[in-house]
């Protein structure tokens, strides 16, 4: 069986340009997630993982859908060697990983692909650098926050629900933003 994954890292983004891709290539199934790749647990890429069977073959737009570090994707590689399923990269060239040149050519651009997302780190790093050097300060305004998710938040925090129910139920991304929303409330200090 040929399945696909297509992955964008927000919810702003659009998944039609790797989807489109992906059926040009006849895949039978195509996983869709809106997830950071960062995260350990991708719902979709997990339940993908689940029904890939020796002999099939997935499709991905680039590596890095499937992972953001080398070590992700070799163990992920190693996986798929050992389980007989076959993986395709459209961005990165199509080639086969069960042949020995298709192994060494996904483990190199693996290898290539987590330094460029270490050398746009640091230059993102370098540019925020330079810009507080000039006075200027990133990030969101103080005290902008959005009142309603704020109040939910808090009114959930004292009907005692888990930090991870509340960040689910609300919306709110990030647990800084979260315990953020929570002092401004008055919650705790």
């Amino acid at each position: 069986m040929i399945f696909g994954y297509a992955r964008v890292s927000t919810k702003d983004q659009s998944l039609n340009r790797q989807v489109d891709s992906l059926k040009e290539f006849s895949c039978e199934e195509i996983f869709k997630e809106k997830i950071s790749g960062r995260r350990i647990v991708k719902p979709e890429f997990d339940l993908l993982l689940s029904k890939l069977r020796k002999g099939d073959l997935l499709i991905v737009d680039s590596l890095d859908r499937l992972g953001r570090t080398s070590k992700e994707l070799i163990n992920l590689l190693h996986h798929f060697k050992e389980t007989g399923i076959q993986l395709k990269s459209l961005k990165e060239g199509i080639f086969d990983t069960t042949t020995p040149m298709g192994s060494a050519i996904f483990e190199i651009i693996a290898i290539l692909k987590a330094m460029e997302v270490e050398v746009l780190r640091e230059r993102t790093l370098d540019g925020l650098k330079a810009a507080r050097a000039r006075g200027k300060k990133g990030g969101r305004k103080k005290g902008s926050h959005n009142k309603k998710r704020a109040s939910a938040a808090a009114a959930l925090y004292k009907q005692e629900y888990s930090i991870s129910d509340i960040l689910e139920i609300t919306g709110i991304r990030s647990k800084s933003t979260l315990y953020e929303y929570l002092r401004k409330e008055g919650v705790f200090k």
